[in-house]
């Protein structure tokens, strides 16, 4: 147990003023000193303490001007002058100011009780092999494989078509070991990606993510559902076609009709299934299966077979051109029938129908011959080396196979629609975007975690597993695709050489339609397993009750929502690639924030992870997303930045332990140390408060408005630290404290305050305000200015314990070097739904103070309350100063300052003390015969006040406030010097009656005591 020594420390309470007002100060006093250049300064005070000096002013002799410190307009002011220079005396060296870079060191600066009723669910009894390895095969395998891989073979080559693989499959599997390195870092129940996300990175990012995968997902099952109608339609019933083109080698808006009609057909037929029960989906997901690993097998079987006995798919080429071979019967110009040579239904495709002249033909046709290559040369032809670099085409480019000779002649356009054309234009990046869809699925085992007998093994050895293989499958795919298929045919998306085959059906054994029908049902078993994994993972979602809008979890509600927004990607093939990505990559940043910050809780059972590659994985996920497609790229992003505001903004708040919270605890640390290396400089330096609040019995805050003030002030920016003092003792009132400091937190979110709160129980109100000024804050991260209220009512009062604690608290601010701002009449401050359209915020600078004045108001005008109000400085001068020159110097020092302000010079003559003067005075000192007095002459007033400082600092209060009040009656507001309270303490009553006159026929007033630096500077 630490062992701690209580020192008793004496109360100072007769200690001077002086002493409080010198330590750790900055001495504006001129010194004698000469320094070589206009630079800010770190200096001792001989203490050991730094300070900063003046970033503008430069030192001079301030013994000449001693007379100046008891000017009578100015006695008020009198033992301000002491340690701050009058304004005239500031203004009066601004013609010295430099743009020298500044010399001073720059800093750069779980729910436990809702769930407890809940129904206890069917125990899950999945286990690696059915509950992750064969779902994560089956949404793997699908639509690439078996449609578009020997296309992107075709175009691509097999050195970079290996490439693109290798690409793809290495991000999911570096993805698929930051999931597991998460997966076995504790249970993970439903939800799979989204509860792994959300517990690692937070709720934001979780929610945000977490749609973007399901979004994903549900489009993914809407791709297969695409591919299944394509088969249908293309290779299957060919005659089922709705909609038909009148020229035949335009169908593409056709087709496309035809898909969304039967694609929204079927897509209705599998929501029904979906929504009868998920127990047929999963029956009929082996069958789905065997026909994948059956198609598969038939297609190693075909090309094995390709050695000794390749497939017959000849190609009828015309020149080098390939022909599209469903529109005629024989490869030949001409046939002959019995002995008569006769032209053939090719030749009457190019040529004029009946006319056998050579002359009525297309100038193509006539230079070139008819020949007839294998489509399928086989795996001992040597055609890889063919097959081996890139071969990509514009849109509309025709099919043609280098080597064959080919005389180059004008073709008719009529004709176009007999050769084999690309469809559209292609390049290495669309064939990334094409080929990625075909690597994801690899999170079908982490969404049924809440199904699986043991997540944490399954879901790391049954993903890497189907990772494995599948790429297994890809790669030797790409090499067997290359080595047995001709290139042309490789290139030919529909089959339309082969007589509409699908392309890897030819090459497969027994039949091609061992492909076709098992790549059909393949391709609705993935896209029913996509359609009950989706609401899978809303419904996880939902749960958290992150999104208002998603707080209905029941699954039939989830499957709706994934049927209607299929739906729109199958009328309007809506990319979603880079949702996947987006969720990938998350993913490994989880894990990657996760390693890095090493948190006693993350102690994954999965070992073979590291951060760099979840740094790796993530950057080849950003990478993909771009390389694809960047505009599309960008609009994901912008959806789950959207998403993230969102749930920021409306969402619950939840605290899971996530990353991000030890991400923000860190990075905290770190900037509290960084902090520590000293003060900030003048350019950084903004206020930031400790608002002192009085509480009434209730607990209730009596003067809101004081942090409406500072709301207007701070605009979110900057350290805010409210705080109150409870009088009593802290065991006997700590659940006050609690409900103080509960409703503070309350009332800075009505007044929208960004903050902090704190509350001391004391056993004096005095001692716990001192307090809070010298304990709050952490580090290089604490208030340099305190905002209280003005003590209303106290003269009435018969307690003076309310003013005496406002002049300890003016002096401990004082002390401790700190800025002080009191606003007066707050309760006639505006809320933050005024707007004020026109009016002043005038400022009435009597002493320098560092540049609070000039800096106060142009933090207000920020704020829409204050934005419109126009700024007026007004500065004194005296009988010996030259008010000309001033008000020149003053307007030099705002423009070097890059302020907008109106300025104004008032001039205040030295004039005998009033007979008004003397009475507040005599008012002030209570004397009891004060009619008596008042018919005195003036000598015999002036020999009845005892003491002649009160009646000079009543004259310069009195004096001011007709100036003020005459000056800026109409002001919005009233920023002015805050006089520092006497040092000896036997007039603390007098001193507020000064602040009184002094303020006396002004509705808003706020009174600014500088903390003994510079904080504004002419620097850039």
């Amino acid at each position: 147990m630490p062992h701690f020594t209580v020192v008793p420390v004496k109360d100072q309470v007769q200690a001077s003023y002086e002493s409080l007002e010198g330590i750790n100060w900055v001495d504006y006093r001129d010194t004698g000193q000469d320094y070589p250049d206009h630079q800010d300064t770190v200096s001792s005070d001989g203490h050991g303490n730094h300070k900063e000096d003046s970033p503008f002013l430069n030192s001079s002799d301030a013994a000449s001007k001693k007379n100046e410190f008891h000017d009578r307009n100015l006695a008020l002011f009198e033992d301000e002058l002491d340690i701050r220079p009058k304004v005239s005396s500031l203004l009066s060296r601004l013609v010295n100011y430099t743009n020298i870079t500044q010399g001073a060191k720059e800093h750069e600066e779980e729910e436990s009780a809702e769930a407890s009723r809940r129904k206890t669910p069917k125990s899950p009894n999945m286990g690696t092999m059915m509950g992750v390895y064969l779902p994560c095969l089956q949404n793997i395998f699908g639509v690439i494989l078996f449609l578009r891989l020997t296309w992107i073979v075709g175009m691509a080559g097999i050195v970079q078509s290996l490439l693109i693989v290798l690409m793809c499959c290495s991000c999911t599997m570096l993805t698929a070991i930051s999931m597991s390195a998460i997966a076995t870092n504790g249970v993970v129940p439903a939800g799979g990606a989204y509860f792994m996300i959300s517990r690692s990175l937070g709720p934001e990012f979780g929610g945000a993510v977490g749609l973007c995968f399901y979004l994903g997902t549900t489009f993914a099952s809407a791709m297969y559902i695409l591919g299944a109608i394509e088969i249908f339609l293309k290779y299957l019933v060919p005659q089922a076609a709705i909609f038909h083109d009148t020229e035949p080698h335009r169908s593409d808006s056709a087709m496309l009709n035809n898909m969304r009609v039967y694609g929204s057909l079927c897509l209705s037929l599998m929501a029904v299934v979906v929504f009868v029960g998920v127990k047929y989906v999963n029956k009929l997901a082996s069958l789905f299966l065997a026909c994948v690993i059956i198609s598969i097998v038939a297609i190693y079987a075909g090309a094995i077979k390709s050695v000794t006995h390749p497939p017959e798919f000849p190609i009828c080429m015309l020149g080098n051109r390939t022909l599209v071979r469903d529109r005629f019967d024989v490869c030949a110009k001409t046939i002959t029938k019995g002995n008569i040579t006769v032209p053939s239904q090719l030749w009457d495709k190019f040529c004029l129908p009946g006319n056998t002249s050579s002359a009525h033909c297309d100038d193509y046709f006539n230079q070139n011959n008819v020949t007839e290559i294998q489509g399928i040369p086989g795996l001992g032809s040597g055609i890889i080396r063919d097959n081996m670099w890139g071969n990509y085409l514009e849109k509309g480019e025709l099919l043609e196979k280098a080597g064959l000779q080919s005389v180059n002649a004008h073709g008719a356009l009529e004709n176009f629609g007999m050769y084999v054309s690309a469809d559209i234009a292609t390049s290495f990046t669309l064939l990334v975007g094409i080929f990625f869809p075909s690597a994801t699925g690899i999170m079908a085992g982490s969404n049924r975690s809440g199904d699986l007998k043991d997540a944490q093994k399954s879901i790391p050895v049954g993903t890497i597993l189907a990772i494995t293989t599948t790429s297994l499958v890809y790669f030797s795919s790409v090499v067997l695709f290359g080595s047995c298929i001709e290139g042309v045919v490789l290139r030919d998306k529909f089959g339309d050489a082969v007589k509409k085959n699908l392309v890897v059906g030819t090459l497969a054994w027994p039949s091609p339609w061992v492909i076709v029908i098992g790549s059909f049902f393949s391709t609705v078993g993935a896209g029913l397993q996509s359609l009950t994994g989706a609401p899978r993972l809303l419904q996880a979602i939902a749960k958290d009750n992150i999104i208002p809008f998603l707080r209905v979890g029941q699954h039939h509600i989830s499957s709706l929502w994934c049927t209607t927004i299929s739906t729109l990607h199958v009328l309007f093939c809506v990319p979603f690639n880079r949702f996947f990505l987006m969720c990938y990559l998350f993913v490994n940043l989880a894990c990657a924030v996760q390693t890095l910050l090493r948190t006693p809780n993350w102690r994954p059972r999965f070992k073979y992870y590291h951060w760099a590659l979840s740094f790796l994985g993530m950057s080849m996920c950003l990478a993909l997303m771009f390389i694809s497609s960047w505009y599309y790229a960008i609009v994901a992003m912008g959806i789950a930045g959207m998403i993230y505001k969102y749930i920021e903004y409306q969402g619950a708040e939840k605290e899971w332990g996530d990353g991000i919270r030890g991400l923000s605890l860190s990075a905290a640390r770190y900037a509290l140390l960084r902090l520590e290396a000293g003060p900030p400089h003048t350019k950084n330096w903004r206020p930031q408060l400790l608002v002192l609040l009085k509480l009434d019995e209730d607990l209730h805050v009596k003067y809101p408005r004081l942090l409406t003030f500072a709301s207007q002030l701070k605009a979110g920016k900057g350290l805010t630290i409210v705080g109150s003092v409870i009088h009593g003792n802290f065991l006997d009132s700590y659940g006050e404290m609690q409900a103080a400091e509960q409703a503070i937190k309350n009332i800075m979110e009505t007044e929208r305050v960004k903050g902090f709160c704190q509350v001391v129980v004391a056993s004096k109100v005095r001692e716990g305000i001192v307090h809070l000024i010298q304990s709050c804050g952490l580090g290089g991260m604490k208030h340099n200015t305190v905002v209280m209220g003005w003590p209303y009512g106290w003269r009435q009062s018969e307690d003076p314990r309310a003013w005496k604690t406002f002049i300890n608290t003016v002096r401990c601010t004082t002390a401790a070097q700190l800025a002080l701002m009191v606003p007066k009449n707050v309760s006639f401050y505006p809320s933050n739904h005024e707007r004020f359209t026109d009016g002043n915020i005038d400022v009435w600078w009597i002493v320098h103070d560092g540049g609070m004045l000039m800096l106060l108001p142009f933090l207000l005008k920020q704020h829409k309350v204050w934005r419109k109000c126009k700024m007026r400085i007004f500065t004194v001068a005296q009988m010996d100063d030259n008010s000309i020159q001033m008000k020149k110097d003053l307007a030099t020092f705002l423009y070097q300052l890059r302020i907008e302000a109106e300025v104004e010079v008032v001039e205040m003559h030295d004039s005998d003390i009033s007979a008004y003067t003397y009475e507040r005075t005599l008012m002030m000192e209570q004397r009891s015969q004060m009619l008596r007095q008042m018919r005195l002459s003036s000598a015999e007033r002036q020999r009845e006040v005892g003491d002649q400082s009160n009646v000079r600092r009543m004259h310069t209060a009195v004096k001011l406030n007709e100036v003020i009040v005459n000056r800026s009656h109409d002001a919005r507001l009233v920023l002015l010097n805050m006089p520092g309270p006497p040092r000896n303490t036997d007039g603390d009553e007098n001193y507020m009656e000064f602040l009184e006159v002094l303020t006396e026929g002004l509705e808003r007033v706020l009174l600014v005591r500088g903390g003994g630096r510079e904080v504004i500077t002419i620097y850039s």
